[in-house]
């Protein structure tokens, strides 16, 4: 079994920035802000439908 320190320890500053190279290289400086938006946007509705979810919970436990 592989521990976590082992995988932590894979990743380093020089795969790090070829990872950010090769998205600078496939999407562009000008489209990253826009992709990142989305994902932002993405992460804000799973949130706030989680939320709204958990309420639906707790009414019905409140309502038995």
């Amino acid at each position: 079994m592989i521990s976590l320190n082992i995988l932590l320890g894979i990743v380093g500053p020089w795969q790090i920035a070829i990872v950010v190279i090769l998205v600078l290289l496939l999407f562009g400086g000008k489209k990253i802000p826009e992709l990142m938006r989305g994902l932002g946007s993405g992460i804000k509705e799973f949130k706030d439908a989680s939320k709204e979810e958990e309420s639906n919970v707790d009414q019905k436990k409140e309502n038995n």
